[in-house]
């Protein structure tokens, strides 16, 4: 059975062989990067090499899915779980994850957080920082820190501004081209002119609105067509 038949019109999917509950990361990875990026599909029940192998208990498979998702990921994200009766009787679930409006999506366990993006067919770890080491007065000591406990989760952003010295102007936008943000910004537009902010924003660990925002600033780009059919042009490089 072709694979594009079991999941539609996504156009991102990974596959398991099975449901690893005792090792959720090795797929709520995947769920983190289809949510905080263009959505996709895990097909649980299907080797890597596309051999069809069914699942021996879909039905408990799919509840542990369901509440390995609420317990594991902040926030949830939206997704569906269907089966999928194939040759010879066999079952497959496939596991719906939508493009998330509430990003990043982590992973979540023992109080450390994880986000995820799609790179090419693989889930990687994103970029958590977002610029925030770009700030006066930063080093590696003042990197942000997240506490948790079972009443509540904390995070720890040190006040950058404290004690910089009296000559270092503050509050002073920075020129184009000596903005680091603008200038990774610029280099992900010419490596890929069809780029998009929601990416830009993952890899960089900032919101889409940032992006928009810089590019704005940057002045000499613009995106011509819509949506995946269009492209960015850069102006006057």
């Amino acid at each position: 059975m072709d694979i594009k038949q079991l999941i539609g019109e996504a156009t991102e999917y990974d596959k398991k062989l099975s449901l690893e509950a005792k090792k959720p990361k090795s797929w709520c990875k995947s769920v983190s990067a289809f949510a905080n990026t263009f959505g996709g599909a895990l097909i649980f029940g299907i080797a890597d090499n596309d051999e069809i192998v069914g699942l021996e208990n879909p039905n408990s498979d799919a509840e542990k899915i369901s509440e390995i998702i609420k317990t594991r990921m902040d926030p949830i994200p939206e997704f569906r779980l269907r089966f999928e009766q194939v040759e010879d009787g066999k079952v497959l679930i496939i596991l719906d994850i939508f493009k998330g409006e509430e990003t990043p999506y982590y992973y979540s366990v023992d109080g450390v957080l994880e986000a995820y993006v799609r790179v090419g067919n693989e889930s990687v770890k994103a970029t958590s920082t977002g610029g925030y080491e770009f700030q006066i007065n930063y080093d590696e000591s003042k990197k942000p820190s997240f506490r948790s406990d079972r009443y509540q989760f904390t995070v720890v952003m040190p006040n950058l501004n404290y004690d910089v010295p009296q000559d270092v102007p503050r509050n002073v936008p920075q020129k184009k081209e000596s903005n680091p943000l603008e200038i990774q910004i610029l280099n992900m537009i010419k490596k890929d002119d069809k780029i998009s902010t929601e990416k830009m924003a993952m890899t960089l660990g900032i919101s889409s609105k940032t992006v928009k925002r810089h590019i704005k600033d940057i002045g000499i780009v613009r995106f011509i067509g819509r949506g995946f059919n269009g492209h960015w042009e850069i102006i006057d490089d």
